[in-house]
């Protein structure tokens, strides 16, 4: 599971409309939209070879910002933010020997329910030797939007993943807070037909401040590496790399056998990414054999 416009950092907070003026727009018919994805090897080459969709979901065309052997795919979703109702279906599958990248061209905003609930559902495979990387950039939630998020993995089991998401509750640097509404998340990742790594709550603005919750934390990160080649050592860098950044807010780092998760929590998307990229570029030469390279799409 996001881009920057309208999180907590001022330079962006102007170009999305205000959380009242969504409000007074006329409600519309939910959007349904979904986007299937295949890829697979060909003698070296990571190509796209199913790309369907229905409804507001696409994938304009594969690129090769690294090398011919991983694809990267950018998620377009045209109508630029999620209102009460609207239903995102996404499914992903790498096949054998084969590298992909997602992620999006900007934040994902989801705006207030309007009595509906919102989900958005990621279901994502990696075959033998494949390796798999779902990054897109910042999510927002405006004030009074209530959102159900699932994300399920199957990896065979020599297969690697990374997985992140910055979730950003309201626009801070604009006045507007996340009061009211909820968030509910479910996330299952399973390795060789394995289950190594399953969560799930639902966050409601009410209970943000709560020690057990965001403790008053308007933007959190996670990122969890599935692969092989992790160890301590990898640990201590990536806690080295991320203490060295100096930024505000709090982290942490845990690694259990095949799986390395690492969390943020602060006021800003900006300290979010940073902390992101860092930890990025520690863990995926190690779980993928391939220098971090940032997405072009990133920077724009």
């Amino acid at each position: 599971m996001k881009r920057i416009t309208g999180h907590s950092d001022p330079a962006s907070a102007s170009a999305t409309p205000s959380t009242a003026a969504r409000a007074a727009e006329p409600r519309h018919a939910p959007d349904h939209a979904r986007l299937a994805l295949g890829f697979a090897d060909d003698a070296g080459t990571t190509r796209l070879m199913r790309r369907q969709h229905f409804g507001p979901l696409r994938v304009q065309k594969p690129l090769y910002p690294e090398d011919p052997s991983i694809c990267h795919a950018i998620i377009v979703h045209p109508p630029g933010g999620i209102v009460g109702g609207d239903q995102l279906s996404i499914t992903a599958e790498v096949g054998v020997g084969a590298n992909a990248l997602l992620t999006t061209p900007g934040a994902g905003k989801w705006y207030r329910a309007n009595g509906e609930v919102s989900r958005q559902t990621v279901r994502l495979k990696a075959d033998a030797g494949a390796t798999l990387e779902w990054l897109p950039q910042e999510t927002i939630f405006f004030d009074a939007a209530d959102v159900r998020m699932e994300h399920e993995v199957e990896l065979a089991a020599d297969a690697a993943y990374i997985g992140a998401e910055i979730l950003c509750f309201g626009r801070t640097a604009s006045g507007e807070r996340f009061t009211t509404g909820a968030v509910g998340q479910r996330t299952a990742i399973r390795r060789g037909g394995k289950l190594l790594w399953f969560e799930q709550g639902q966050l409601e603005a009410g209970a943000m401040h709560g020690p057990l919750s965001l403790d008053g934390q308007t933007v959190c990160g996670t990122l969890i590496v599935v692969g092989d080649g992790m160890d301590g050592a990898l640990l201590g860098r990536l806690r080295e790399t991320i203490g060295a950044l100096q930024l505000e807010g709090r982290s942490g780092a845990t690694l259990m056998k095949q799986v390395l998760v690492a969390r943020y929590m602060g006021q800003s998307s900006l300290a979010a990414r940073a902390w992101l990229h860092a930890a990025w570029a520690v863990l995926r030469p190690a779980a993928l054999q391939r220098e971090a390279a940032i997405p072009r799409i990133w920077n724009t």
